[in-house]
C-alpha cells in the first residue's frame, strides 16, 4: 500500500480508535504524529474542510523546534523556519514613540535546545507539512469536515459523537481510550467537559497586518515594540519573505474602523509600507487576552494548545506552548499505551503544564501592560524606568519557566524542572545533534564517565526498555563538539543529568547519584507489563482496519522518530 499524503475530507472517522483528537491545527496534528509513531491508532477530526490559507502564528522558539525534531519533522522541513540575525543590541527591542531604544531582550544568546532562540515561519506551510506527515504516519488519519457534537465517558472509555459539516444528519459515534481537545480558544471539548477558565484581567484590541515586502527591508531586530502612547505598535519578522505589523486600537476608534483596509495602510505608512512597496496579505482584529483552563484533564479527556491556554502574543509563545503540551501529553499517553508506565503518570500532565504556561502568560501580560500604555505621563515614567533598568546591566533574557508542581522530580537540584541541553556530538566521525545521533526519550548523561557503569544489569536493561539512552560526554566518551554539555554542567554545578522525553530535567546531581536517579524513575513508572499490548480496537472486537499498518515492534521498544540527521 502506498503511503497516504492527504487528509480525508468528509470521510467519516473509524468507529473505534485508541485516541480521537478534536482539532487539526499544528498542535492536534503533532499530537497525532507522536502518538502514531508509538503504535497508536489515532483519528484527527477537524471542523474545517480545508486548511486556512493565511498567516496566524508567525514565531517559534528553539524548544518548539526540538519538539518538531523529535517527530522527525526537521529532517525535511528546517527550511520553513527563518532564524533572524539581529544587531548587537539583541533580537527584541522596546522603543518609545520617538524611536529611542529603551530595553532589549537577548534572543541571540545560545539556546538550550540546539536551535536558534527565535524564528519566523509561515503557518500555512507548517500546517501543510505537518498534515502530510500525519497522514503518512501508520495508524493516523485526518478527517476534515467533521465537528464534535457531544462526548461522554464511562468504563475507562470516551465516546465522541461527531457530525458532518456538509451533509445533514450524518453522525458517527467514535469510541476511544483517550480524547484530546486541540480545538482552539473556543474549545467545544472544554465546554462539554464543563471546565472553567481563569482570566488575567488583561484585554486589548489589536489590528494584525501581514504583508510581503516588494523591496528589501533592513530591520534591526526580530521584534520591535513601539511603546508609543499615541499609537502602540509591534513590528515582527514573520518568516521568509514576510513581515507583520500589529497596532493597538486607539481611544476614539471603533473595532470596525480598526479593521478597515485603509486603516492598515495608513498605520503602516510611517514605516514606508505602502501599496507601492508591499502586497497586503491579511489583516484582522484580535482581542489579546490572558486565559487558562482551570483543569487540563477530566477522566480520559485532555486539553492542549489554545483549548487549555490563551496569551497575548507579545513574547511569541502561544504556538510554542501548544507544542510543549503536545509533547508533554504524548509521551505520557504513549508509555501508558505500551505498558511502559502505570496510568498515574497522566496525573502530572495538567499541574506541570499549568504552572509552566501561567508563568509565560504572566510575563506576556506584563509586557502587554508596558506596551499598551496610552497615558502620556505614565508612559514617560515607564520610559525612564526602562532606560534606568537597561543602563544597570545586560539585556533581559527570554523567559525560562520551570515546570509546575507537582513535578516528577527525582532530586532537589535547582535544574530539576528546567530544560535539559542538546548540543552537537561526534560519534565515529559522524556529527549531529544529540537526539539524532544518540537518541531522544529518557536521556542519562554524565560528564564524568559512562553512566551505564553505575547501573546494575537489571536497571540498565529496564532503562533501555522504556526508551532510555546513555550519553558519556567525558574526555573518553562522545565528543562535545561545541562545548554545550561542558558549559551546561558547569553552569548548573552538577555532573550527571536524567532528562525526560519532553527534554525537562528529572534529576541532576553527582555522578555517584546516577543509580538513585534510575531507581526513582523505575518506582515512578512502575513495572513494565509483560503481556503484549492489545489495541483498543481488538479489545472491543472491532479488529484492525487493513489499511492501517500493523505495529510489529517488540513490546517495550520505543520507535525512533528521527535518526541520521547530521551537521
Amino acid at each position: 500500500m502506498s503511503a497516504r499524503t492527504e487528509a480525508s475530507p468528509y470521510t467519516p472517522p473509524l468507529p473505534v480508535v485508541d485516541c480521537i483528537i478534536i482539532g487539526g491545527g499544528p498542535v492536534g496534528l503533532l499530537t497525532a504524529i507522536l502518538l502514531g509513531q508509538n503504535g497508536m491508532q489515532v483519528s484527527v477530526v477537524e471542523r474545517q474542510s480545508s486548511r486556512y490559507p493565511l498567516p496566524r502564528a508567525c514565531t517559534i522558539d528553539h524548544e518548539a523546534l526540538r519538539i518538531l525534531q523529535s517527530a522527525g519533522f526537521m529532517d525535511a522541513h528546517a527550511d520553513l523556519f527563518e532564524g533572524f540575525q539581529a544587531g548587537e543590541r539583541g533580537g527584541y527591542e522596546f522603543r518609545n514613540g520617538a524611536g529611542e531604544l529603551l530595553q532589549t531582550i537577548d534572543w541571540n544568546r545560545p539556546s538550550e535546545s540546539g536551535w536558534p532562540n527565535t524564528n519566523g515561519f509561515y503557518q500555512p506551510d507548517l500546517e501543510g507539512a505537518l498534515e502530510h506527515l500525519a497522514v503518512a504516519t501508520p495508524g493516523v488519519r485526518v478527517h476534515r469536515g467533521w465537528a464534535l457534537r457531544s462526548l461522554d465517558q464511562s468504563d475507562g472509555q470516551v465516546r465522541a459523537t461527531v457530525a458532518s459539516t456538509s451533509r445533514v444528519d450524518e453522525v458517527v459515534d467514535v469510541r476511544a481510550r483517550w480524547l484530546v481537545g486541540a480545538d482552539g480558544a473556543n474549545s467545544s471539548v472544554r465546554s462539554h467537559l464543563g471546565i472553567e477558565v481563569g482570566d488575567s484581567g488583561f484585554q486589548a484590541d489589536w489590528l494584525v497586518v501581514d504583508y510581503k515586502p516588494l523591496a528589501e527591508e533592513n530591520w534591526t531586530a526580530f521584534v520591535t515594540q513601539y511603546c508609543d502612547p499615541v499609537q502602540p505598535a509591534t513590528a515582527v519578522n514573520s518568516g521568509p519573505g514576510r513581515r507583520r505589523f500589529e497596532f493597538m486600537r486607539a481611544e476614539g476608534m471603533t473595532v470596525e474602523q480598526l479593521g478597515r483596509t485603509e486603516t492598515a495602510w495608513r498605520l503602516m505608512e510611517p514605516w514606508g509600507v505602502t501599496p507601492d512597496t508591499a502586497d497586503l496579505e491579511r489583516h484582522a482584529v484580535y482581542t489579546f487576552r490572558g486565559r487558562w483552563a482551570e483543569s487540563w484533564r477530566e477522566g480520559n479527556a485532555f486539553l492542549v494548545g489554545d483549548a487549555a491556554h490563551l496569551m497575548p502574543p507579545f513574547l511569541g509563545q502561544g504556538l510554542c506552548a501548544g507544542l510543549r503540551d503536545a509533547r508533554a501529553l504524548s509521551w505520557r499517553l504513549s508509555m501508558v499505551h505500551r505498558g511502559l508506565s502505570n496510568p498515574d503518570i497522566l496525573d502530572s500532565y495538567g499541574p506541570e503544564r499549568t504552572g509552566h504556561v501561567r508563568e509565560i502568560i504572566d510575563e506576556a501580560v506584563a509586557a502587554g501592560r508596558v506596551i499598551c500604555e496610552l497615558d502620556a505621563e505614565r508612559a514617560a515614567v515607564r520610559d525612564a524606568a526602562l532606560r534606568s533598568r537597561s543602563a544597570e546591566g545586560a539585556a533581559e533574557e527570554p523567559p525560562h519557566p520551570r515546570l509546575g508542581e507537582p513535578s516528577l522530580s527525582a532530586s532537589g537540584h535547582h535544574a530539576v524542572g528546567r530544560l535539559a541541553p542538546q548540543g552537537r556530538v561526534r560519534v565515529d566521525g559522524r556529527v549531529g545533534l544529540f537526539d539524532d545521533i544518540v537518541g531522544g526519550g529518557w536521556q542519562l548523561i554524565s560528564r564524568i564517565a559512562n553512566p551505564i557503569e553505575s547501573l546494575t544489569d537489571d536497571d540498565a536493561h529496564w532503562f533501555r526498555q522504556v526508551g532510555g539512552v546513555i550519553g558519556d560526554v567525558s574526555e573518553n566518551g562522545l565528543e562535545d563538539v561545541d562545548g554545550v554539555y561542558t558549559r551546561w554542567f558547569s553552569e548548573h554545578d552538577c555532573e550527571a543529568v536524567l532528562a525526560r522525553p519532553d527534554f525537562y530535567v528529572l534529576a541532576a546531581g553527582t555522578h555517584s547519584e546516577i543509580a538513585d536517579f534510575v531507581a526513582h524513575l523505575r518506582r515512578t513508572l512502575g513495572p513494565i507489563r509483560t503481556e503484549r499490548h492489545t489495541s483498543v480496537l481488538t479489545t472491543l472486537n472491532m479488529g484492525t482496519p487493513n489499511d492501517f499498518s500493523d505495529d510489529r515492534r517488540p513490546h517495550g521498544e520505543i520507535p525512533s522518530a528521527s535518526r541520521g540527521r547530521t551537521a
